[in-house]
């Protein structure tokens, strides 16, 4: 099916549950975003923030870009005049240097705290005590520039759904957890990011709100071999 088949199928199975899609666009040409953008598509997320900068200026201004790779404090700077998300928060120091740019923009961030579930070291994020201790943290809470909207992690990469399905759970949990214990107040806490394109129907049916699809909105990867001349 083409980009556009792919969203319109796609929102049709996810609007009336209330999931919100995010097209992973990273390594996508702008004309295979301008596809999706034209079949109503507007949230977008990218890995590098390279990359959604130089998209972010070619591209229509009304785009909402989500980071959800892994985030370096020294490249906040970067995005914090228009990125709509940042998913991929895993840290304080992180989060103290998105308060300042947005506050130099005059703007609040809209964050998600980034969840280490998987059983994989290479993945970043906060364990269930580090996060308990940002969130007392009287620095964190003095922060007015971002506003924490929800958590987001990944599970790990295997073909064990049930190893999956623990994952979201445990997640989804914590998730309830924190909303009680530290946002009760707070509507706009509102957002678990859970998902992607190999599991995320596993995570709607363990509580996700939001998915993070790239292949099954743009399609895979080609990988092309080449012949090597002798």
């Amino acid at each position: 099916m083409s980009i556009a088949a792919n969203i319109e199928s796609l929102q049709i199975d996810l609007k009336p549950i209330g999931v919100t899609l995010i097209a992973v666009s990273k390594t996508k040409s702008n004309e295979e975003i301008m596809e999706a953008y034209d079949a109503g598509q507007r949230l977008f997320g990218e890995n590098l923030v390279q990359e959604m900068v130089e998209k972010y200026e070619a591209l229509p201004k009304d785009i909402e870009w989500h980071l959800i790779g892994h985030l370096q404090s020294n490249k906040v700077k970067y995005i914090a005049p228009f990125v709509s998300m940042v998913q991929s928060v895993d840290s304080l120091k992180v989060v103290k240097e998105i308060n300042k740019h947005a506050t130099k923009h005059n703007r609040v961030i809209d964050c998600l705290l980034q969840i280490h579930i998987a059983d994989e070291a290479t993945k970043f994020g906060f364990d269930h005590a580090e996060l308990i201790e940002m969130l007392r943290d009287e620095d964190f809470q003095s922060l007015q520039n971002i506003r924490i909207r929800g958590l987001m992690g990944i599970a790990t990469n295997t073909e064990n759904e049930k190893v999956i399905k623990e994952e979201f759970y445990e997640l989804k949990m914590l998730f309830d957890g924190v909303k009680a214990s530290f946002f009760r107040k707070e509507d706009s806490f509102d957002t678990l990011s859970m998902g992607m394109s190999s599991d995320y129907n596993l995570a709607i049916e363990k509580g996700a709100n939001m998915v993070r699809l790239g292949s099954t909105v743009f399609g895979k990867r080609v990988i092309k071999h080449y012949k090597v001349k002798e």
